[in-house]
């Protein structure tokens, strides 16, 4: 497997015009303010931004009831598991020096989704505690075999790539067996292996939080080592970096992130993806401004693609994984053809 690209390595240009990017992610924090108040106002029950204003303070409220039990913690799971797979993104992208890698491209995603298959299938679990545990102990194990194929302490971004493409297929088509060959599960889960936010609740948002908190702190405080990383590992280590625990540190917030936010959601795809990608036009490569960037705006994405699915699909709806799939294709199909173009 060849990447379409090279990220550009930060350096003192890159460090320049703090202050005109400070601004953006002002904007970017005013952009997410208005698709949370969407998220809240749009649904079978239409709510101005006064009535969900209303209906998230006063108890009294006509729309109370349909904020708190119904929107908000579909709006809150979305704003989590989109800065999770920004982040997410942000740091694969880094590792992999590949500006068209996403968090699935080391299997990541396909192990939580295995073992939460396996789980649902094999010992009946149904709910969203017996699926995080499951899908962080899957997305754990893959991260260490992906590690260790790809040549441990050895490990290069080409070979970690190779590594984590392999173990992806298979483990999405035995996730695809263990469907098909057990119906009970697949009624289950039809609506989750898609990617969703239909289904959230006030613990499943409380349940995600402590992974995706410690893994969005983990991954903010390995931007500058990723930045040194980028400069090859021996400039990497005369700035004091450690590749391999950089790498490693790095593996381990990635599984935090997507294991939480797939066990929550589902396997929601390229998120991860184009976020970082768009965002490196606005920031360059440097990740101390990436990374928060990506933290902002994903949710912006996930939480957009959940509502044109509601708007779309009405009276029903349109699952947000298979919105972000739709929107993604032709998004990476472009890039991909460019990135070869200029090759």
């Amino acid at each position: 497997m060849s990447t379409t690209g090279s990220l550009p390595i930060p350096g003192a240009a890159t460090a320049r015009r703090g202050s005109p990017r400070a601004l953006g992610l002002a904007a970017g924090l005013l952009v997410l303010l208005a698709v949370l108040v969407l998220s809240l106002g749009l649904g079978a029950r239409q709510l101005s931004p006064a009535e969900v204003w209303h209906g998230l303070l006063d108890p009294d409220a006509p729309g109370y009831t349909v904020v708190h039990q119904m929107r908000l913690p579909r709006t809150l799971l979305g704003l989590l598991a989109g800065t999770a797979l920004g982040l997410a993104g942000g740091v694969m992208q880094a590792l992999t020096r590949n500006p068209l890698a996403d968090p699935g491209l080391l299997g990541i995603n396909a192990g939580a989704s295995a073992a939460v298959a396996t789980a649902a299938a094999l010992l009946g679990v149904t709910s969203f505690t017996g699926y995080v545990w499951w899908a962080l102990a899957g997305a754990a194990l893959v991260s260490v075999l992906v590690y260790a194929v790809g040549g441990g302490r050895g490990a290069t971004p080409a070979r970690l790539a190779l590594a984590g493409a392999a173990l992806n297929a298979t483990l999405y088509s035995y996730v695809s067996a263990v469907m098909l060959l057990d119906t009970a599960s697949l009624d289950k889960m039809r609506f989750w292996t898609v990617g969703s936010l239909a289904s959230a609740q006030t613990s499943t948002v409380l349940g995600i939080l402590p992974f995706v908190a410690v893994g969005a702190l983990l991954a903010l405080g390995l931007a500058r080592p990723l930045n040194a990383l980028a400069l090859g590992d021996d400039a990497a280590r005369a700035l004091g970096a450690r590749p391999a625990a950089v790498r490693a540190a790095a593996i381990a917030a990635v599984t935090l992130l997507c294991g939480a936010a797939t066990a929550a959601c589902g396997p929601i795809v390229f998120v991860g993806l184009m976020v970082p990608h768009l965002v490196r036009a606005l920031t360059g490569p440097d990740l101390r401004w990436l990374l928060p960037y990506c933290a902002v705006l994903a949710p912006v994405l996930l939480l957009g693609a959940d509502v044109l699915g509601r708007v779309l699909g009405r009276p029903g709806e349109l699952q947000v994984g298979i919105v972000t799939a739709v929107l993604g294709g032709p998004f990476f199909l472009y890039f991909a053809r460019r990135g070869k173009a200029r090759a």
